[in-house]
């Protein structure tokens, strides 16, 4: 009889760890990653304002955890592994915060360069772009 504790021979390596996932729940967390995909498609069809965003990223989030526990095995892994996943989402969302941030402060200031003349050079006021008729053939 072999001591489990004995290191393996050389050239081999040691055993490792496995969980295996039963099959029956695979596919239940496929067939509910199937029906928030489909609840993500419906959700589009709605004008909520605001919530459209809120509800898409609740049902992404949702998807995404379902993903990581099961697939990436988190749920059955040490929970420190889990506790640094958790804090890199943290972060990527705290830094497109940011950026969004950003980006909507200086949303006024892009306005008239998209027009090709600041607002600062017309005085404040809008800048005119002239249209040319359309010519089909052309």
């Amino acid at each position: 009889m072999t001591d489990p504790n004995a290191a393996p021979p050389e050239g081999e390596h040691p055993p490792a760890a496995v969980h295996v996932v039963p099959v029956p729940v695979l596919v239940g967390v496929f067939l509910a990653l199937m029906v928030l995909t489909y609840l993500t498609v419906e959700a589009t069809r709605f004008d909520l304002g605001g919530w459209n965003l809120v509800i898409a990223m609740g049902i992404a989030t949702l998807k995404a955890a379902l993903v990581a526990m099961f697939f990436m095995h988190l749920l059955y892994d040490k929970p420190f592994n889990a506790l640094i996943f958790v804090a890199a989402l943290v972060f990527v969302a705290f830094f497109i915060a940011l950026t969004l941030l950003d980006t909507l402060e200086y949303q006024p200031d892009t306005d008239p360069w998209t027009l090709g003349t600041s607002s600062a050079a017309m005085g404040g006021r809008q800048a005119e772009v002239p249209r040319e008729p359309f010519r089909p053939g052309c």
